[in-house]
């Protein structure tokens, strides 16, 4: 591997930008992304599907996530597994940072 190894606090590695979304990825590989994202208070990402299985959890803040029509509200340390090809989205109803694991198969 030639990344350097370190360990770091996950929610100091981004910072909130006013009115928007800010991501940053920290591990890009052909089997999967590891992204890690702020969202400010009502930022949303629109209803979309992905072929691969992803798993969100919530670093701070509180989410409204929505799978598949079915609302959860997810709030710091909460996970949830969004399942390939099902419509899902969310909207951040208060400042949030999230980590998004995808895997691909």
């Amino acid at each position: 591997m030639s990344e350097k190894m370190t360990a770091q606090k996950l929610s100091g590695m981004i910072d909130y930008q006013t009115d928007s979304i800010v991501s940053k990825a920290l591990i890009e590989r052909k089997t999967g992304i590891v992204t890690l994202f702020a969202f400010d208070k009502g930022q949303a990402l629109s209803e979309h599907t992905s072929p691969f299985d992803a798993m969100v959890y919530v670093l701070d803040g509180k989410v409204d996530i929505s799978i598949s029509g079915e609302s959860y509200i997810l709030e710091k340390e909460d996970m949830i597994i969004m399942p390939a090809d099902e419509p899902h989205g969310l909207k951040a109803m208060e400042k949030m940072k999230m980590v998004l694991t995808m895997i691909k198969s």
